[in-house]
């Protein structure tokens, strides 16, 4: 059901209706696209692809409205965490009061620095859930693209029906790597990159794939990179940074004014790949995990 929460001039509109959401917040994600990477990518596949990507449970959206203009959104797809874009303190414990109200129980959220952490901390203190710090990341956008050294031996090829197998053992192995689970069902993930043509990978000359680099879906202009993976026997031979640079040109040659990624900070190796090819640092972001609660 939506629901609006008034308090003085502001207001959060929640809803489950994806185009209702994206009626009221497409504008102001589409402003600052970079920043808004993922509410935006997340939405379109919810629109091209149906709900049940993402998880069982119905996605929830909710709008900040001051004075008439959008000020912030949210997203979440059920089980996974929360995603908030930039909040003041007081917004943050705004939000946390009222989905604690609701009796919403979250399982972390993920957001830039200060509204993270200022959320978790409002939520903590509704709820009694504590709050620990998973992952910190840092968001990149590409500058010049430059190859990042000797390209090693072999080329670039778009994964197809017949990759089907390895996709999905890879994309189990690179959630598992990373350690935040998996966000979308593998099957589900393979089969939507293979639709697409959205991932490539690095071949050895005698047929092997060795890594691969996918893309997302290009939305107000920008197009994210993810994931990057190389099986970890064939580390550090050049076979992840030569398949990003290929998906990177790729997507610049599509036509995409910012080509995006995240990366775990606590990894320098592909911290320092990655502004070798030539991404820049935007902003960093938090990823909280919210564990027992007893609401109030």
């Amino acid at each position: 059901m939506d629901t609006v929460t008034h308090t003085g001039a502001d207001s959060w509109y929640l809803t489950h209706d994806l185009d209702d959401f994206l009626t009221r917040a497409g504008a102001f994600l589409r402003s600052r696209p970079a920043l808004h990477t993922v509410p935006l990518t997340v939405t379109e596949t919810l629109r091209t692809r149906g709900r049940c990507v993402y998880g069982d449970g119905a996605p929830e959206f909710g709008v900040l409205e001051r004075a008439g203009e959008v000020r912030a959104a949210f997203f979440r797809t059920p089980p996974h965490w929360l995603n908030i874009t930039a909040l003041t303190p007081e917004d943050a414990d705004i939000l946390a009061a009222r989905l604690a109200a609701l009796g919403r129980r979250l399982p972390g959220v993920n957001a830039e620095c200060g509204t993270a952490a200022a959320f978790a901390e409002a939520w903590q203190r509704h709820t009694g859930a504590p709050a620990a710090l998973r992952q910190r990341q840092r968001l990149y956008r590409l500058g010049t693209l430059t190859a990042p050294g000797p390209v090693p031996p072999g080329g670039p090829r778009t994964a197809v029906e017949s990759d089907r197998e390895q996709l999905l053992r890879w994309h189990d192995e690179f959630s598992e790597a990373v350690g935040l689970g998996t966000v979308r069902d593998s099957a589900e993930w393979a089969d939507a990159r293979i639709d697409s043509g959205g991932i490539t990978f690095w071949e050895t000359p005698d047929g092997d794939a060795v890594a691969m680099a996918g893309t997302g879906p290009q939305v107000a202009g920008q197009v994210r990179v993810a994931p990057v993976y190389t099986p970890t026997h064939l580390r550090g031979r050049g076979y992840a940074g030569a398949a990003t640079t290929e998906v990177s040109r790729a997507a610049l040659a599509a036509g995409a004014e910012e080509v995006l990624l995240f990366t775990d900070l606590a990894n320098p190796t592909s911290n320092s790949l990655y502004q070798r090819i030539g991404y820049r640092p935007v902003a960093d972001f938090e990823v909280y995990d919210f564990t027992r609660e007893t609401c109030r």
